[in-house]
């Protein structure tokens, strides 16, 4: 039974569908820089959750917006534009701009060995699907227009704050209304924004020369894809107390449904117990992990170390680790690969890490089966099981580990000579009696399709 945390119901709920194919939305980047390591954890969460819910024999219909125009500097409605303020910055078309941090990013995914999903879709291919999503708010008595916009009538609906249930008396006294005095409360959100006459990205719409709200985007283009109501939507927590908040809101503005039966939510990462800052100089790109000598799947097995629903530090240290410990996973499973022996408690360790994943994906304790595994005695039917379970995981586990090359004692060479001969001899007693002789001197052999390799212990 598969069980996923919903942050509506704030509690693990059996998760069923009626039919095969699994509806999910995923928050994608706002693609003004590259995505930071923080970011990316998000996405590994997107990504285990597919993997986990193939496993689980279902088919997938998945959608991943990229926002290039309408998120401001503030979640909120303040600030400037993230895109035009990086094209300013960098002297650039926001086209331009746009194009070389998505590709960026699925670079950055791909090393990551994230799969992309079934829709990629780009807000600015989607800006008539928003201008109707809007009219439909407006008409139904839940938006109105102000000289600045449209923004969303918070007030008319009486659910708004469900998702986050935060006090909303408290977000109102707290709440700045600088950006438009003509809204009629503070926590009202802008759905469509007057474009000024110096804005670059701006479209003709029923109000004028405007570009969308940033919140507007995934609302109008998950029903595109999805319907107005779907399986799954997925986000970082920091998405909770606005971004989703108003979208919830949006979609009951304008079909009267949630449009997620899951709300689903990837916590923070903190670098060195804190948080990520360019102030301090720790927000960390892949490419500055690989600067490092680190591989980027390195980080994928780090994410798997803390539950997805728990905040995660990064410490040089900690992906050091965790370096080590994917090495040191592949050499064992290699070491498997190479055995002849069999196995019968395969459908045993099955079942522990399906268990695992299917509550709540529990990657902390799916990765201790697969170290349970990794460390049961040398059977060719582990590697299969393992092989199975990278499905999931995802970590490479059949890559060849490079090892470093060592001089090798004369007794060292003339036991691997006579070794192999029992090998080709098919004395395999032979062959793991003089394995055991070498691992006493200090050596563990591994027996490859390129033949045997040999390291120091």
């Amino acid at each position: 039974m598969l069980k996923l945390y919903n942050t509506y119901s704030r509690e693990k709920e059996e998760f069923k569908i009626n039919g095969d194919t699994v509806r999910i939305y995923t928050c994608g980047p706002t693609v003004y820089n590259y995505a930071h390591i923080g970011n990316l954890r998000a996405y590994i969460f997107m990504d285990t959750l597919r993997k986990v819910l193939k496993y689980n024999g279902y088919k997938l219909l998945h959608v991943m917006n990229i926002t290039d125009v309408g998120h401001m500097t503030s979640d909120a409605d303040e600030g400037e534009d993230k895109m035009l303020k990086a094209s300013r910055e960098k002297q650039m078309k926001p086209e331009d701009i746009a194009k070389m941090y998505t590709e960026a990013f699925l670079r950055d995914i791909a090393k990551l060995n994230i799969e992309t999903p079934e829709y990629i879709a780009k807000a600015t291919d989607h800006i008539k699907e928003m201008e109707e999503y809007v009219k439909d708010i407006v008409e139904n008595g839940y938006g109105y227009e102000t000289s600045k916009g449209v923004y969303f009538d918070t007030d008319k609906l009486k659910t708004y704050g469900e998702l986050s249930r935060v006090n909303l008396k408290d977000q109102k006294a707290g709440a700045r209304i600088e950006v438009d005095s003509e809204k009629k409360s503070p926590l009202d959100f802008a759905l469509w924004i007057k474009a000024p006459q110096e804005h670059i990205m701006k479209w003709d719409s029923k109000w004028g020369l405007s570009y969308p709200g940033w919140h507007i985007e995934c609302s109008a283009m998950s029903k595109k894809y999805l319907g107005e109501q779907f399986d799954i939507h997925t986000g970082g927590v920091d998405h909770i107390p606005i971004h989703h908040e108003n979208e919830i809101a949006q979609s009951k503005g304008a079909t009267g449904k949630n449009p997620a039966r899951f709300w689903m939510h990837s916590e923070f990462l903190l670098i060195d117990g804190g948080k990520m800052s360019k102030s301090l100089g720790n927000i960390y790109t892949v490419d500055d992990l690989t600067k490092k000598g680190f591989e980027p799947l390195a980080y994928r097995y780090l994410a798997y170390t803390s539950h997805y629903r728990n905040k995660l530090n990064f410490t040089w240290d900690a992906i050091e680790s965790a370096n080590n410990s994917l090495n040191n996973m592949r050499k064992l499973y290699q070491e498997h690969l190479s055995s002849n022996e069999k196995a019968e408690d395969i459908d045993m360790y099955r079942k522990k890490f399906l268990e695992a994943i299917n509550d709540d994906l529990n990657m902390p304790m799916a990765m201790a089966v697969v170290w349970e595994v990794l460390r049961s005695k040398k059977s060719i039917d582990y590697a299969k099981l393992l092989q199975e379970f990278d499905e999931i995981i995802s970590l490479n586990i059949d890559k060849q580990v490079q090892v470093e090359k060592i001089d090798l004692p004369q007794e060292v060479l003339d036991i691997l000579e006579e070794r192999k001969l029992a090998r080709e001899n098919k004395d395999f007693t032979l062959s793991d009696t003089l394995r055991d002789k070498l691992m006493d001197i200090g050596y563990k052999v591994l027996d490859t399709k390129e033949g045997q390799k040999i390291e120091k212990i």
